[in-house]
């Protein structure tokens, strides 16, 4: 940092999953001075992301969908099915994406290469500073935030972008509160191959102990994300590649044939976390930082994602006016374009997964006449769709 206490870069982001490298891109090939600061490590999780509509829109305005587009599966056709085995059941509901205009809701991708492409494209834009490790100290000193890594380099930055996940130093340096809510169910990731063609289908399974989701992979593979209990998610994560595949092919009642477990599962118990606020002096949290909930309706990576898009976009627009991004204008507009999207997606998802596992006959009731609602009322159903991609006023913006 230089003598006077000046800034040396506009921005830092702290974080390098998809949301910190995507804001840090944004920003850099907008012409703003950006460091990003993380650890390049190999990314062995075999998890994967459905990115919707607006994520991949985003990532092609950032440069970066050219770089792993030909490794994403499409998601033309939606399959919601009550597998509850309950006396007040939903009927199956059935989402294309050709009855909105599009081509596909989105496309899922393994996790692993989303984050290759995004270092690709990182790696090509001179402007954005490299720090190779992780971030040790975060201090607001007013006049600009320090930065201090692990390895003792700091420098000074004018806003701090924190996209450093659930446990978040961002945060906890910025003085943010954080709520937690833990919740008595764990999610089991894992992939599949199967012998019949996914056609493009991603298929929901409704169960009482929460969903069980089959997202299509390019080929004869599949995503599977079983939220259930924390006993049974240990039990399946200890089944050899042949018995997890044999439970699965039964879950998805043999739709996609005979099935064998592929690779590394994982099990993460499930929590809901949600910050007092979204920014405090000259920091602001993006993705799980700001915002953790159940895998349901594959929301969770695509807010980040808006988070980073709505981050670039007013720090942008206030460097190349101003050439400054450090008024707390730019702090009060981005809490205020990101507060509604994240207030109303964690509460539709609590919402739907408290739902399913309520075993009060009216909340069961409740949740049937709304999905069935979809399947007859085409103008609902339609809306419902598009605003599963994106909230509505996000569109007409």
């Amino acid at each position: 940092m230089s003598a006077s206490g000046s800034s040396d870069v506009t921005a830092a982001i702290i974080g390098g999953g998809p949301v910190g490298l995507a804001a840090a891109i944004g920003l850099a090939q907008n012409g703003a001075p950006t460091a990003l600061v993380a650890r390049k490590v190999a990314y062995a999780d075999n998890r994967t992301t459905a990115l919707l509509g607006g994520s991949v829109d985003f990532l092609i305005q950032l440069g970066v969908w050219r770089h792993c587009e030909d490794k994403a599966a499409a998601l033309q056709v939606m399959r919601l099915i009550d597998d509850t085995g309950r006396l007040v059941r939903a009927p199956e509901v059935r989402l294309s994406a050709e009855e909105i205009g599009e081509e596909a809701f989105g496309y899922n991708i393994k996790n692993r290469m989303l984050v290759e492409a995004l270092e690709a494209r990182a790696a090509e834009l001179p402007n954005l500073i490299r720090h190779d490790d992780d971030a040790r100290a975060i201090r607001d000193e007013g006049t600009s935030v320090i930065v201090e890594t692990a390895s003792g380099t700091q420098f000074g930055a004018a806003i701090v972008g924190g996209a450093d996940g659930r446990n978040s130093l961002t945060r906890q340096s910025a003085g943010i509160t954080l709520r937690t809510r833990t919740l008595n169910q764990a999610a089991v990731t894992f992939n599949t191959a199967h012998t019949r063609p996914h056609h493009n289908i991603s298929t929901e399974f409704h169960t009482p102990h929460g969903p069980r989701v089959f997202v299509p992979l390019p080929g004869d593979h599949s995503s599977v994300v079983w939220v259930t209990t924390p006993d049974e998610a240990a039990t399946l994560k200890s089944l050899s590649d042949e018995e997890l595949g044999l439970r699965a092919e039964r879950q998805a009642h043999s739709i996609l044939g005979k099935m064998r477990a592929e690779g590394e599962r994982h099990v993460f118990p499930l929590t809901m976390q949600s910050p007092s606020q979204l920014t405090a002096g000259r920091v602001a949290l993006l993705g799980e930082a700001a915002h953790v909930f159940p895998p349901i309706g594959a929301q969770g990576l695509n807010l980040g994602l808006r988070d980073a898009a709505d981050f670039v976009r007013i720090v942008s627009s206030a460097y190349e006016v101003e050439g400054d991004a450090s008024s707390n204008q730019v702090m009060a507009q981005y809490a205020q374009a990101r507060r509604a999207d994240i207030f109303s997606r964690s509460a539709v998802i609590d919402f739907a997964n408290r739902s399913l596992l309520s075993d009060f006959l009216p909340t069961q009731a409740l949740r049937a006449a709304g999905l069935h609602l979809l399947n007859i009322a085409n103008p609902v159903r339609r809306f419902a769709m598009r605003e599963g991609l994106a909230p509505w006023w996000r569109r007409q913006a």
